[in-house]
């Protein structure tokens, strides 16, 4: 679109603004202020003197529709460009069409109430704002700290559980859900932005959309679930565009997320779940009061892995929480041998000022803590020795981090059963072929030729 008279001047676009109705409708119109004086945008008295016009309108009573039209008229007439916002934007004719643009069919754009984005986009689109050589050099998707090629992506805050050795939720809240359409609309900016690697994270990434009933949203036009199943699959179909991954970190072991197995098989999400189980024991699950079925759990990783026999599972666990017997311990060494987790942590309990775990009777003492931790700790390296040895020879797809000399001596990266700073890397040899170059930020594919330690070693091909 050409740039409008006001901004080849080198002069602050204008925009005329009409407030109807109620308080409500008032703060709606202070925010879009707000913004459109943030962006540079200056105000017009008049409709003459603006390069558009905004009118925030009523439509409660017949009295409030019928000034809403004629000021929507009365801008038309003196100025020809306007946009329509407020409660009269949302009603229909008795037709079911939109009753704004029926009777003034020559308006840029028609929104709802509380709708300052859908406004600022319209504006955007017909009357473009000043370069700001300050705020312009922001990208679309924000300032981060992690590397270009992959981004944290959060849909939730606070968690509704009340596990004993867990202080968050009296720090960030019970478990409040974004918005389904603001997710996916984070995640298209990122995806257009060059992030390759997409990882989902929450405190209760499984929860997603339980405190608003699975909320019906919004996005490209279409209805979306606020629902972990219905995000994934919809962050799966944004990242095959763009020839992405998409992570998912912080999974609970709910029955539902047995409905998430078939999206990984189709490719639509990494065969990768972060599943922070803790531990095996009945009773110390319940001492943790953790959610989910714990004694269950055995038996849905072995489902999952029949659904999807390439999934890897990271987890976490606590060895020597309070009152934890040895028979307890036992069954949690048990336990990790039969699951077979392909990426496993330990932590030696440790108390945490204000958590509830502090009071359970049966603190044990440091020392054995720390030894149950690194008992445990040899069990779960032998797991993934194994598991990495049985890789050697496989051929894979990963994304490579680092390749200095555009990867003529070699690089690092990762494959799907690698989350960046937690798992293990793919060290890459030099490229055989004087061709082969690698890029950070993009995938090559690997044949692995060794393990060492908790990584893969591989030769581009």
């Amino acid at each position: 679109m050409n740039s409008p008279i006001a901004e080849q001047a080198g002069h602050a676009p204008k925009v005329g603004f009409v407030s109807l109705g109620c308080p409500k409708a008032l703060t709606d119109s202070e925010l879009i202020l707000t913004q459109l004086s943030a962006e540079g945008y200056q105000t017009s008295k008049t409709f003459q003197g603006a390069d558009l016009v905004i009118v925030n309108t009523c439509g409660f009573i017949d009295d409030a529709v019928k000034e809403s039209l004629d000021t929507i008229g009365e801008a038309l007439a003196e100025n020809g460009k306007v946009i329509v916002t407020g409660c009269l934007g949302a009603r229909q004719s008795d037709n079911g069409s939109n009753l704004v643009s029926d009777i003034h069919p020559s308006v840029l754009a028609v929104t709802g109430p509380h709708a300052t984005q859908e406004v600022m986009d319209a504006v955007h689109r017909h009357l473009p704002k000043l370069h700001d050589p300050f705020l312009d050099l922001v990208p679309p998707q924000g300032i981060k700290l992690t590397p270009k090629h992959y981004a944290y992506l959060k849909i939730s805050e606070g968690c509704n559980h009340r596990c004993t050795f867990c202080i968050i939720p009296s720090m960030r809240g019970d478990l409040v859900s974004r918005p389904v359409g603001d997710v996916l609309a984070e995640a298209a900016r990122l995806f257009e932005g060059g992030v390759k690697e997409l990882l989902v994270v929450s405190q209760d990434t499984s929860a997603y959309g339980v405190d608003v009933q699975y909320r019906t949203g919004f996005w490209n036009g279409r209805p979306v679930k606020s629902k972990l199943l219905d995000l994934v699959r919809e962050l799966g179909v944004l990242a095959r565009a763009h020839g992405a991954w998409v992570r998912l970190h912080y999974v609970y072991p709910y029955p539902h997320v047995d409905d998430i197995i078939p999206l990984m098989a189709e490719g639509l999400c990494l065969p990768y779940l972060d599943v922070p189980f803790q531990h095996s024991h009945p009773d110390v699950l319940k001492r943790m009061k953790r959610p989910a079925s714990g004694e269950k759990n055995l038996e849905r990783l072995l489902r999952w892995r029949d659904m999807c026999p390439d999934v890897v599972i990271r987890s976490t666990f606590i060895a020597g929480f309070p009152g934890e017997t040895e028979a307890e311990f036992e069954h949690l060494l048990t336990f990790l041998s039969e699951a077979q987790i392909d990426r496993a942590g330990c932590f030696a309990y440790s108390p945490v000022k204000g958590a509830t775990a502090n009071d359970i009777p049966g603190m044990l003492p440091a020392a054995l803590r720390e030894e149950r931790r690194a008992r445990f700790m040899a069990v779960a390296e032998s797991i993934s020795t194994a598991k990495l040895q049985k890789r050697v020879g496989a051929t894979l797809q990963v994304l490579v981090d680092a390749a200095p000399g555009m990867g003529k001596k070699g690089g690092i990266g990762r494959s799907y059963a690698d989350a960046p700073e937690i798992d293990g890397v793919v060290r890459l040899l030099p490229p055989q072929k004087i061709s082969k170059t690698l890029k950070v930020g993009e995938f090559t594919k690997a044949r692995v030729v060794g393990a060492e330690g908790h990584d893969l070693v591989a030769l581009p091909v």
